[in-house]
């Protein structure tokens, strides 16, 4: 039996991952930090090998690459590497020992766009700490790849989103309040003339296309794949597509950027989120995953956040 070890497992990826691997009849064993529960409960975890590693304490330590290939894994899944060091770490430890590499970046990894929707050709200008090292990571990955046949395929993911956690909205941050505004008519201010984008994708469909990257090995290893929903939104749209949902129309005003990130009931946190989103603006093709993996996403953007509303409004989180 195939054994694929899923570190950050209980994430929220991992919900949706290790049942669906279970299904296809894989041995799993689930690393996490044992902090939560998965997102979902599921079954399928009664049968999973469940391990607890402090990922950030063992890389100082040097022990984390270890500890993994110790688990004698034939298929390693890695959702929570962030510094170009614990990426080398853990290939050096692992090669020629593993089947297959997948690792998870994201989208930040690219920067600003020159052509949209943006493909893994285009060159990457990453903006920030976070998206630098995720693209270090990944030229990392790839040269690894084609220099010493190390088996590794990259995924950069779009904005994350499922029941259990708040969705990235239409003012580009995470406060769920915005919901709740567009719910009940509530003038809701957007930045500039809101047609910057977003782009979000599904948990669900990150964990099928992780699921199909292990099925078509050939043609996954050595490439990056994108992994977003069929489109990106835009602001404006994305906020008049959620007011329908509750037979209303956006009640929406435009301010100038300065003018917008002034207002008082934005906090600091959310004005620096709404610029990082906006700045970049991202909007990813899906073509390369279709062509090369078989994959078809079940969820556009906009079904993906209905399902994420729906939960807040059950937890009363978004009041309609």
């Amino acid at each position: 039996m195939t054994h694929v070890v899923v570190i950050g497992s209980t994430g929220h990826v991992g919900t949706y991952l290790v049942p669906r691997l279970v299904a296809a009849g894989y041995e799993v064993t689930a690393v996490s930090r044992g902090h939560r529960d998965p997102y979902q409960p599921h079954p399928a975890w009664n049968f999973v090998r469940k391990v607890t590693l402090d990922r950030v304490a063992e890389d100082q330590n040097g022990t984390f690459g270890q500890h993994i290939r110790d688990l004698n894994p034939d298929i390693v899944v890695d959702m929570i590497c962030f510094t170009l060091d614990s990426a080398q770490h853990l290939v050096e430890v692992l090669r020629g020992h593993v089947q297959h590499y997948l690792y998870y970046g994201s989208i930040w990894a690219h920067g600003y766009s020159i052509e949209v929707p943006t493909t893994e050709m285009q060159p990457r200008r990453p903006i920030g700490e976070y998206g630098i090292q995720k693209a270090a990571i990944e030229a990392y990955l790839l040269d690894e790849t084609r220099r010493n046949g190390f088996p590794a395929t990259t995924f950069h993911l779009g904005h994350i989103v499922g029941p259990g956690w708040n969705p990235l909205n239409p003012a580009g941050n995470f406060d769920p309040e915005v919901f709740t505004m567009l719910a009940q008519g509530k003038e809701l201010a957007l930045p500039n003339i809101g047609l910057e984008t977003v782009h979000h994708v599904h948990a669900d469909d990150i964990a099928l296309m992780t699921m199909q990257a292990i099925a078509n090995w050939s043609n996954a290893v050595g490439e990056t794949f994108y992994t977003v929903s069929p489109a990106a939104v835009t602001l404006r749209g994305y906020a008049e597509t959620v007011a329908s949902w509750f037979g209303r129309e956006a009640n929406l005003r435009f301010l100038p950027w300065n003018e917008w990130k002034a207002l008082e009931q934005h906090s600091e946190k959310e004005v620096e989120q709404t610029w990082g989103h906006i700045m970049r603006s991202p909007n990813f093709s899906m073509a390369k995953a279709k062509r090369l993996l078989d994959y078809q996403p079940r969820y556009t953007s906009f079904q993906a956040v209905h399902e994420a509303v729906t939960w807040l409004i059950e937890q009363g989180i978004v009041k309609t």
